[in-house]
């Protein structure tokens, strides 16, 4: 009733190319190693930065540094640790932070 056709002589040629063509990839094989690339703010840019708005994100800080947001809330988060900007609201991941007050 059904199954699979046959293949004719002219599609039996055009499959024959394309599997001759195509080439695996060794997993091992590669290019050139990748350079481990860091970013890091500039602290007195971005410390300045933080004093003169009332509160700030990450998102706004990264664009004002320009660095990456991954950089941007490295740098806020340690300034937490060390107690120069506390946070002080925000939600899943866009949080605000505001400078301490001395």
């Amino acid at each position: 009733m059904g199954g699979a056709k046959k293949p004719t002589a002219a599609n039996k040629d055009k499959s024959a190319g394309v599997k001759d063509t195509k080439k695996k990839k060794d997993k091992g094989e590669g290019g050139p190693k990748k350079a481990e690339i860091t970013v890091k703010v500039d602290e007195t840019q971005a410390l300045k930065i933080i004093q003169n708005s009332k509160v700030v994100t990450v998102q706004d800080l990264a664009r004002q540094t320009g660095v990456k947001i991954s950089a941007a809330n490295a740098f806020l988060r340690e300034s937490a640790n060390k107690g120069i900007v506390k946070r002080v609201g925000g939600y899943s991941g866009h949080h605000l932070y505001q400078a301490v007050s001395s």
